[in-house]
């Protein structure tokens, strides 16, 4: 006799998305190629696969630090930790190293002061309204989310105001920039900030513990690995560890760590200058990097190059997943929430030398004092957007 239990049926990818994203990526990778280099096309393609983690496990900043803030849940965070941990493992030595394989490297360095404390507060407030952070939008993007696209959009307007600015607020009280690495020495450096994360992470647990009694459990997966590897999700752990190896395999290949904001304060003032605003006489894009990249194609930039790999990886897993599908109704409060996020991000980003990815993630793991203050900055500006999201209409500190 048959046995009337049948397996369920699995979701059918999204056969269009998955042909377009994945024609559309190898015509780019080779156009990248072509103009660029062949370095500069494994950074898109690192960028794809960063797409593709971020998706298959939902690995965003925004979401932990409100779990942990409003239910007392801290294993995202815990997650975080041990992401930047693994990394900064192998970037503090090599930063020391000065260079590897020929290239030069440079990390992820910035002053300590009051434009770092000043926008990493405004970018911790703007993700909780935006609904993502630096990474989280672009892969929510990549996924087909609407209103996310609406923040991206003004991310761009704020990081392209925010560079109109930026010298103002670097005249104001700072510190030079510290390294760990070169102050104390690699090994100290290593376990100074190790134990910082440690200690990070105890205090979560710490919380968690109290206020339920015992950690949160972790479900073991019912799906077969190669049903979760193509359709997701993926733990959380597993990201980390991909998401850390990605990071190092981004400083190997450019030279310089993971980033991503700098391209969108470079894609706006291209659009501006395209209709007419002289944003090459700002000072932020006369100094040589800045100018450097506004003179020459998006495709030349290593950041925008990457973030486009994160869109189009992010909605390759999007379609693989039979999930693509893109949502235009969106709330008036949510959409208003959606643009003063995006503004305050861009700019605080701007301000801060970077958002939760070029500051925190890379900027910690760079063994930058600055990623320290950047993260308490950030948090504190968190709590603050998880109570103003019922404004918007948006769930604050209720679960």
């Amino acid at each position: 006799m048959a046995n009337a239990t049948t397996a369920p049926t699995l979701p059918s990818l999204d056969r269009a998305p998955v042909f377009f994203i994945s024609a559309a990526f190898a015509a780019i990778a080779v156009a990248i190629s072509a103009a660029v280099s062949p370095r500069q096309a494994l950074l898109f393609v690192i960028g794809g696969l960063l797409g593709v983690t971020l998706y298959h496990a939902s690995f965003g900043f925004t979401g932990g630090w409100r779990r942990m803030v409003v239910e007392r849940r801290g294993r995202a965070m815990r997650v975080q930790m041990l992401m930047i941990g693994l990394t900064a493992i192998a970037f503090i030595p090599l930063l020391a190293q000065g260079s590897a394989n020929g290239l030069a490297l440079a990390g992820a360095f910035a002053p300590v002061g009051v434009s770092v404390l000043v926008g990493a507060l405004m970018f911790g407030l703007g993700m909780q309204l935006g609904g993502g952070c630096g990474s989280g939008t672009l892969f929510t993007v990549g996924g087909g989310s609407a209103r996310m696209l609406v923040t991206l959009i003004f991310f761009i307007v704020g990081a392209a105001l925010g560079t109109a600015h930026l010298p103002w607020w670097l005249a104001q009280p700072s510190m030079p920039q510290v390294s760990l690495g070169q102050v104390l020495g690699v090994p100290l450096a290593i376990a100074i900030t190790l134990a910082g994360l440690v200690a990070v992470a105890a205090v979560t647990a710490f919380v968690e513990k109290k206020a339920h009694g015992s950690l949160e459990a972790v479900k073991a997966p019912n799906e077969p690995f190669a049903e979760r590897l193509i359709r997701g999700p993926w733990s959380l752990v597993a990201a980390a560890l991909l998401l850390a190896g990605l990071n190092v395999a981004t400083l190997l290949t450019a030279g310089h760590p993971w980033s991503v904001t700098f391209g969108f304060g470079l894609w706006g003032a291209k659009i501006a200058q395209a209709v007419g605003v002289p944003v090459e006489t700002w000072t932020f894009w006369n100094w040589p990097g800045p100018a450097q990249a506004l003179g020459a194609s998006v495709l030349a930039d290593n950041t925008s190059v990457m973030n486009f790999g994160i869109i189009l990886g992010a909605g390759l897993a999007a379609g693989l997943a039979g999930k693509f599908a893109p949502k235009a109704a969106i709330p008036i409060g949510s959409l208003l929430a959606a643009v003063v996020g995006g503004m305050l991000m861009g700019y605080g980003a701007r301000l801060s030398f970077g958002c939760n990815i070029g500051a925190l993630f890379s900027g910690i793991a760079s063994g930058s004092l600055h990623g320290w203050l950047w993260f308490a900055a950030a948090f504190a500006g968190s709590h603050l957007g998880i109570a103003v999201r019922p404004l918007f209409g948006l769930d604050g500190f209720r679960k």
